[in-house]
Formats: structure tokens, sequence, C-alpha cells
């Protein structure tokens, strides 16, 4: 497999740099960075992060975006940092979020008492759809 650009920072400006554990490594002569043809590691699809950051934005807590997507909390918090997502802060409102699938959202929906009073955003989640609701903090 031939390498065709740097993984860090997606230059073809790169030379061999020695072997490790039999297999070539390579040097990126614009940042630096070290690198093999098989990067050991895995990489966690680009679906995942997107939706992690719209969870976050959404108002979901670090935790609450693991148990959902199965992602550790700590990744989603380093994406946060990386891409520097800030949420709006709005105290008198608090998400709630359910996990539906097309019928029930479809159901939930009929009723209008459901969606009163409160902003609704609903999103895709592989074969199901999460549906997340504001409402005012009750004094």
């Amino acid at each position: 497999m031939k390498i065709q650009i740097c993984p860090n920072c997606n230059s073809n400006n790169y030379i061999k740099s020695g072997i490790v554990n039999k297999r070539q490594r390579y040097k990126c002569k614009d940042c630096n960075y070290f690198f093999t043809v098989n990067k050991i590691g895995k990489k966690i699809d680009d679906y995942y992060v997107n939706k992690s950051l719209q969870l976050y934005l959404e108002g979901l807590t670090y935790r609450e975006i693991e148990r959902i997507l199965g992602i550790s909390h700590v990744s989603i918090m380093n994406w946060v940092k990386k891409y520097n997502i800030k949420r709006p802060y709005n105290s008198s409102y608090h998400p709630t979020y359910k996990i539906m699938n097309a019928q029930e959202l479809g159901e939930y929906f009929s009723n209008t008492n459901n969606i009163k009073g409160a902003g609704v955003v609903v999103t895709e989640l592989g074969d199901k759809f999460m549906l997340i609701k504001w409402e005012r903090f009750k004094e």
C-alpha cells in the first residue's frame, strides 16, 4: 500500500524514515509527524463525531452522549476542544430526549400536547430517531 498524504496535516511532502516493527516509517517534512502505512489505532467514523457534537450542542452531557452512541465521553470532550464548540447557555430551559422508531415518532407528533410550549429537534440515529425537547424549568 502506498502512502498518498500525511494523516496529520494532509501534506504529500514526506520522506522515508526507517523501519519500525517490520513496517516502513515516514516523516512529514511539513509538520514533522512520523507515521506508517498501516496506522495503529482505530478511527471513529465522521458520522459519530458529527452526531456527538450535534447532541452536545443540543444540551446533552458527555456521559449522556456516551450512553446513547457508545463513544467514550473523553473522545467527545476532545472533539469539543478540537473544534472549539461553544453551546449557548440558557438556564430557564433544559433538554429531555427520547429515542423512538418511525412509528413511535409519528404517534408522538400526532398528539399536539407533546409539542406545545417547547422547541423540538429530531435527528437520525441509525435506524431510529432521537427527539430532543426543551422545556422550561418548573419553579
